[in-house]
């Protein structure tokens, strides 16, 4: 079953926001189903079957600070 993971992520540019979108895009199908980047609110929004633990490591792979807020 998906849920929906809120998670703050320090984006600053748009090189940011789409360091997050590549590496949330190589898990569509995988566990994540649909997702919303957004830069003014420094915002990541996803729709996954994934834990938010598994999310958390994902989103900070790309080397932003990223906190898990919780669940929509």
């Amino acid at each position: 079953m998906s849920s929906v993971h809120i998670f703050n992520v320090e984006m600053t540019c748009e090189g940011c926001s789409g360091a997050v979108e590549r590496v949330l895009n190589r898990l569509k199908g995988q566990g994540v189903e649909d997702f919303n980047v957004s830069l003014p609110e420094q915002k990541v929004t996803v729709t996954a079957t994934l834990s938010s633990d598994q999310l958390l490591e994902v989103i900070s792979k790309t080397g932003k600070k990223t906190m898990y807020i919780g669940k929509q």
